[in-house]
């Protein structure tokens, strides 16, 4: 029986490229890195030669649960995997949506500091969230990632 979440997790090409971006631009707190160079990780991986760099992070003020973190970034410094297409149309394609308390200034703070975003904020028309806002944008990989504001009534 499932009893909760553990933590997302990302794999990124330069771990040492990912940090600054979720520690400084996005504000997550960096507490723990590690390298996974052994036969566990191997195992649980299925790579025979796996040898990863991985960095937790938490967000201040969140309830992380046991495990601590909420997001993991993994960089395989072997084996090199392929790229798959950017996109969030592709069958395993995933993303992460960080909830904020002000969407506009949020995006301006990241676009003044280069962030690429999909699109301008978009006004939530229907559904649960209906009456906030939201909008896509790309970490250093690629990788989507949301931000949402969530309705003045938020639903918890």
């Amino acid at each position: 029986m499932i009893t909760g979440l553990w933590h997302t997790s990302f794999t990124v090409e330069n771990l040492d490229k990912s940090i600054p971006f979720y520690r400084d631009l996005l504000g997550l707190t960096l507490i723990h890195e590690q390298t996974q160079n052994n036969e566990y990780t191997r195992k649980l991986v299925g790579y025979p030669d796996a040898n990863l760099k991985v960095a937790m992070f938490s967000i201040d003020g969140v309830d992380v649960g046991p495990s601590g973190h909420i997001l993991e970034l993994v960089e395989y410094v072997s084996p090199k995997g392929l790229e798959v297409p950017e996109g969030t149309a592709h069958t395993r394609s995933a993303h992460l949506a960080f909830r904020v308390t002000d969407i506009f200034q949020t995006v301006h703070r990241l676009t003044e500091h280069g962030v690429a975003f999909k699109s301008e904020i978009v006004a939530i028309q229907e559904g649960r969230n209906k009456g906030g806002y939201t909008v896509y944008f790309k970490d250093p990989d690629g990788i989507t990632l949301e931000l949402v504001q969530p309705p003045s009534k938020e639903r918890v």
